[in-house]
């Protein structure tokens, strides 16, 4: 079996300086390849690195947390990053980028107009050197669909990354010509919706995702009652992907090894540089 893993941070703090050898631990799980996205201007040279040395792939862009701290020329440094790395085979899209309506202060004038612009900019971008893109939708899938018809209505790729909407959404993702991220958070029982589309949609619409360190697997969380008490809370990695994938499976029934070589095509649909880094 081998897995693909289309967006996980291995530069983020919280590894330190243990990206390589997470990777290296994520390799003897059959964790082939690693989708590195980039969340700023700052770590554009480190995603970069990380994945020539792993034997990876990256994605530049502007992730809308970042846009408020992002200098007004950030996307015209963008821009240039992208066509200095036009033909590095490794470069696989522009993200992670979207729209957050999660976070209160993302939700106000001016920062909502501000995200918004970021956004449909670096959608351009992406249409100006045929690259997909990595989509952050978190509480923000129509207006994300909207900025997506609003630049082109066709010919798209890319994943929107931890998906957790409706079924009709997920619809919509799909006939714009993306697929949908599942990771850790399928793996919590009371995450009652996101199970059902999981065991529902499409099999060549999935792609597996950790976005470790972030989105936990329930066999990592720990409440805050738990650490209160001095329960130490797991750091996600690519590692956990074979087992994400096994919950994946038995929600859908059907074998984990099936689901890793599907998973993988699909992933290689969204982006197809992939295919020849495989």
């Amino acid at each position: 079996m081998k897995f693909i893993d289309t967006h996980c941070h291995l530069d983020a703090p919280e590894f330190g300086s243990s990206g390589a050898a997470i990777r290296a631990e994520a390799a003897c799980h059959q964790v082939v390849m690693c989708v590195l996205p980039a969340v700023a201007v700052a770590n554009f040279e480190a995603v970069r690195t990380l994945a020539h040395a792993g034997g990876d792939s990256y994605a530049l862009g502007i992730h809308p947390l970042y846009v408020k701290a992002a200098q007004d020329d950030d996307l015209d440094r963008l821009d240039a990053a992208l066509q200095r790395y036009r033909d590095d085979p490794r470069l696989v899209a522009v993200g992670e980028i979207g729209l957050d309506l999660f976070v209160p202060e993302l939700c106000l004038e001016p920062l909502r107009a501000r995200q918004q612009h970021f956004y449909v900019t670096q959608l351009k971008l992406a249409r100006k050197y045929g690259l997909p893109v990595l989509l952050h939708v978190r509480r923000s899938v129509d207006q994300v669909l909207k900025g997506l018809r609003a630049v082109s209505r066709d010919d798209w790729h890319g994943i929107a990354h931890a998906f957790n909407g409706s079924e009709q959404q997920a619809k919509s993702f799909i006939d714009l010509g993306f697929k949908l991220g599942f990771g850790g958070a399928l793996t919590y029982d009371r995450a009652l919706q996101l199970r059902r589309l999981a065991a529902s949609l499409p099999l060549d619409a999935l792609v597996l995702e950790t976005d470790a360190p972030d989105m936990p697997p329930h066999w990592l969380y720990k409440t805050a009652q738990q650490r209160g008490a001095g329960e130490v809370q797991g750091v996600n990695s690519p590692t956990e992907l074979p087992r994400i994938c096994a919950e994946l499976a038995a929600l859908r029934g059907m074998e984990v090894a099936e689901l890793a070589h599907q998973t993988s095509a699909n992933a290689c649909a969204a982006l197809p540089g992939l295919v020849d880094l495989l």
